[in-house]
C-alpha cells in the first residue's frame, strides 16, 4: 500500500491527484488557463515542484498555462519504499500516464536537472505528443556531468579537498564539516547564487526524498554512485525532432559547453546560456531565463521558431 508522509496538501483549485497504474498517487496542480500548456518535471530525483513557484510571476500573465507535478516519491505525492520503482524507464512511463490523465497533447514539456534527463527520455519515446521541449540545466550524459563536477572540485583549495576526502573515506557524508563544505563551496556557488536562498528553493531541498535521491544519484552532487550513473544519450539526441530550447548557465554544475554541444545535435533547437546564473537560474538569472522561455514558446506558437 502506498505510504504517505508529511502534511496533506490543501485541496485548492487546480489540484488533481492522479492514480498511476501501480496504484500509487501523484499530485498535480494547474496554474492559469490557456490553450498553450506546459508540464513541468522537477529535479532531484526526489525533489519537489516547489522551486517552480517563481513561474507564477511570469507565465500566467503571458497566457501560458502550466502544471506543477510532484513525481512519485516526492513530498506531495505517495512515497512508497519499494526501490524497484526508482528507474528511469518507470518514471518515463509515469510522465505519460500523467499527461494522459491531464488531457495534454501537443504540449510543452519542461524538465529541469533530473527532470531534463526525464524530458529527453520522454521525447525519445513519446515526442508525437509534444509541441516543444525545454531541457533546463541538464547535460546529455551523467559521465559528462561527473567529469565537469570533478573539474569544479579540483578548483577547491587543497585543504578543503583533503577534508572532503577524509569524510568520504569513512562514508560519513552527514558530518557537519563535510556538509558545510558541500553547501558553502558547491551549492552556494553552483546550485543557487541568491543570498539568502529563496523560500521555494529551501522548501524543495528540505522536502527532498533522500531515499530516491541516494538510490538513483548518490550521496551528493559530487558523488554519483546511484543507478543512473551510466546514463548517456549523446548518440540519440538527433532523434529529437520537436522544437527544443536548451538552457544552461555560466556557473552551473552542468558544463555550458555540453549544453551548446546538445544544440548542435538536436536538429531543431535553440541554446540560451544565462551569464549570471547557476543551476537554479530561474532565480539567480531570472529575467533572462524567463524571457528566453517565454520567447521560445511564443515563437513556436506563432511559427517563428528557427
Amino acid at each position: 500500500m502506498a505510504q504517505k508522509k508529511g502534511k496533506e496538501y490543501p485541496k485548492t483549485g487546480g489540484i488533481k491527484v492522479i492514480q498511476l497504474q501501480e496504484g500509487h498517487k501523484v499530485w498535480t496542480k494547474k496554474v492559469g488557463s490557456s490553450p498553450t500548456k506546459i508540464l513541468t518535471l522537477h529535479g532531484g530525483p526526489g525533489a519537489t515542484h516547489e522551486y517552480f513557484e517563481c513561474f507564477e510571476d511570469y507565465l500566467p500573465r503571458k497566457k501560458i498555462e502550466y502544471y506543477y507535478y510532484d513525481q512519485l516519491g516526492s513530498f506531495y505525492s505517495d512515497q512508497p519504499k519499494d526501490e524497484k520503482l526508482w528507474t528511469i524507464e518507470r518514471f518515463r512511463e509515469e510522465v505519460d500516464q500523467v499527461r494522459e490523465s491531464l488531457g495534454l497533447d501537443k504540449f510543452y514539456l519542461l524538465g529541469h536537472s533530473w527532470g531534463g534527463m526525464l524530458g529527453i527520455e520522454y521525447a525519445l519515446k513519446y515526442q508525437s505528443h509534444l509541441k516543444g521541449l525545454i531541457i533546463s540545466n541538464m547535460t546529455a550524459s551523467i559521465p559528462s556531468y561527473v567529469a565537469y563536477v570533478n573539474k569544479l572540485r579540483r578548483k577547491l583549495p587543497f585543504e578543503t579537498r583533503r577534508t572532503l576526502e577524509k569524510y568520504e573515506a569513512k562514508l560519513d557524508y552527514a558530518a557537519p564539516e563535510y556538509q558545510d563544505i558541500i553547501f558553502n563551496h558547491i551549492y552556494k556557488q553552483h546550485i543557487c547564487r541568491v543570498e539568502p536562498w529563496p523560500d521555494p528553493v529551501n522548501r524543495a531541498f528540505k522536502n527532498m526524498n533522500q531515499q530516491v535521491y541516494n538510490y538513483m544519484q548518490g550521496p551528493n552532487e559530487f558523488l554519483v554512485t546511484g543507478t543512473f550513473k551510466d546514463w548517456d544519450r549523446w548518440g540519440d539526441l538527433q532523434r529529437i525532432k520537436v522544437p527544443t530550447l536548451l538552457i544552461g548557465s555560466k556557473y552551473d554544475e552542468m558544463n555550458p559547453r555540453d549544453i551548446r554541444k546538445m544544440g548542435t545535435l538536436i536538429p531543431n533547437s535553440r541554446v540560451r546560456i544565462c551569464q549570471n546564473g547557476s543551476h537554479m537560474d530561474m532565480y539567480d538569472d531570472q529575467e533572462y531565463y524567463m524571457n528566453s522561455l517565454i520567447r521560445f514558446i511564443k515563437d513556436v506558437e506563432n511559427n517563428r521558431f528557427k
